[in-house]
């Protein structure tokens, strides 16, 4: 235990992020420095403020099952050295999911019961901030190789985990990636305000220190089909995610400037990197309105921002969500609550409970407004408010309302892999496909879920991966993924 009055005499303090007039004006993170240093002048006393709680029930809200409780430990004692280790016993990337995970962990802290919970997330992404700054994080290339081999299509989280714990533990693993470089959504769909690209790239240099073997630009499922796969390796993990978005098949959707969300963001991503992208997709002068109020959005929000729009408008199909838990969603459970993300901190109007009706075009043929209805949810169904019309001006739609399963054209189909009831590719509690030697992890088999049990996914997949090579159980580490844990993603 850190301070056994910690809880009680120290309040909640997290990170002051920089003023909005100033971070508007670059693609920098939101934070001085980085989220760890600039949580580094409070940590000590937060992580005093973890208490003897007996059962950690944080460990229980976290995917990967973090050992928070020790690492706040540590750090209250100005153990770091030992704090990252701990950290690192877990999760792969803590300096990924410090800075981009909702932190399930903190709604289930025993503190946060009658008081404010424990700042975890500052505190993880405090630790291994300064361990790159103290140049403590170092490869850990294996000790001895397998002679078996492994491709992980995919490089997002889910994928470079996977391929991480399979390389250390003495296998030769190859990652495919058909973008550019690797990294997945980590690179082109989360802006830099969020998490810049050296954070990323520091992570791949390690992995490629330790062996692993990165091929971008390789598209499985047209320049290598999955049964030349199968013949070049022992083994074969899919990471490919939950690509296909959901669209909004309503009257006008054919008008120019309506777009997905993933079309927009990589090219601002790219252009915030230095690239030059032909004909970019850019918010500048324009009425924007992003449809869809969960992560994403906020992400298309952030962007348009920076990018000099007229308005920018964020609709949501819910209600307004409550400020405080609501009672039908008790502790531990992650509470659907009003939250502001720090693109919400920046500009933007946010509206509830509307539903977009049709589109409205100009003469050129492209969107100029969106027509929407007030709606209400009775019994479960959804209810068109009469005499609620309104229109808004928009000459950009951006569409966040998230992604339906994994795509199903190429590698899915040419393999003959089975789909579960929604869509997403089917697997065994070892993450073994219907196919042998076939694995998947992350959201292509999950569904579109949280980064943090991404990683999870590939950690534990890794293990399955080890064990059916081996014909024996696997040393790697398996976190306890159950179907029925109370936050899904």
């Amino acid at each position: 235990m850190a301070d056994p009055r910690g809880f009680m005499t120290t309040p909640r303090e997290v990170a002051e992020r920089r003023p909005v007039a100033e971070r508007l004006g670059d693609w920098q993170e939101v934070y001085p420095g980085t989220p760890g240093r600039a949580v580094l002048p409070i940590i000590s006393k937060q992580a005093g403020r973890c208490m003897d709680c007996g059962i950690p029930f944080c460990h229980q809200g976290c995917p990967l099952g973090n050992l928070i409780p020790e690492w706040n430990d540590m750090i209250w004692r100005d153990d770091w050295a030992g704090a990252l280790e701990r950290l690192h016993a877990t999760n792969n990337f803590p300096d990924f999911t410090g800075r981009l995970c909702p932190a399930p962990c903190e709604t289930a802290c025993v503190v946060g019961i009658n008081r404010d919970p424990v700042t975890i997330k500052n505190i993880e992404v405090a630790i291994i901030d300064r361990a790159w700054d103290d140049r403590r994080v170092i490869a850990q290339p294996a000790a001895w190789h397998t002679g078996k081999t492994v491709a992980v299509v995919g490089s997002g989280p889910a994928g470079l985990a996977v391929a991480q714990q399979l390389t250390r533990a003495g296998y030769t693993v190859v990652v495919y990636e058909r973008a550019d470089a690797a990294g997945g959504l980590l690179r082109y769909g989360i802006p830099e305000f969020k998490l810049e690209k050296v954070v990323l790239e520091r992570r791949l240099k390690q992995m490629v220190l330790e062996g692993t073997v990165f091929k971008n630009g390789v598209n499985i499922g047209v320049d290598l089909t999955g049964q030349q796969l199968l013949e070049r390796f022992d083994a074969v993990v899919l990471a490919i995610g939950a690509t296909t978005a959901r669209d909004l098949p309503v009257p006008g959707r054919e008008f120019g400037g309506i777009h997905q969300a993933m079309e927009y963001l990589p090219q601002a991503n790219r252009v915030a990197r230095g690239e030059a992208v032909e004909d970019q997709i850019v918010a500048t002068g324009k009425d924007v309105v992003i449809i869809g109020g969960g992560d994403t959005g906020a992400d298309c929000l952030g962007t348009a921002l920076r990018q000099g729009p007229r308005s920018v408008t964020q609709l949501e199909i819910m209600p307004q969500p409550p400020e405080t838990r609501p009672a039908n969603q008790p502790w531990p459970t992650y509470p659907m609550i009003y939250r502001i993300a720090s693109a919400h901190e920046e500009g933007g109007e946010r509206l509830y409970a509307l539903s977009t009706s049709h589109f409205v075009g100009d003469a050129d043929g492209n969107v100029a407004e969106l027509e929407v209805n007030e709606v209400r949810f009775v019994d479960g169904r959804m209810e068109t408010v009469e005499g609620t019309v309104r229109r808004i001006p928009a000459q950009l739609v951006l569409l966040a309302m998230g992604f339906t399963g994994p795509q199903r054209e190429g590698l899915v189909s040419q393999l003959g892999l089975e789909l579960d009831a929604r869509g997403n590719i089917a697997r065994d509690d070892n993450f073994a496909t219907s196919v042998d030697r076939v694995f998947v992890c992350g959201d292509a088999g999950r569904g579109q879920s949280l980064i943090v049990w991404a990683i999870a996914e590939g950690r534990a997949c890794a293990n399955g991966v080890d064990a059916y090579l081996n014909d024996r159980p696997s040393r790697l580490p398996k976190p306890i993924l159950p179907t029925d844990r109370p936050l899904a993603g």
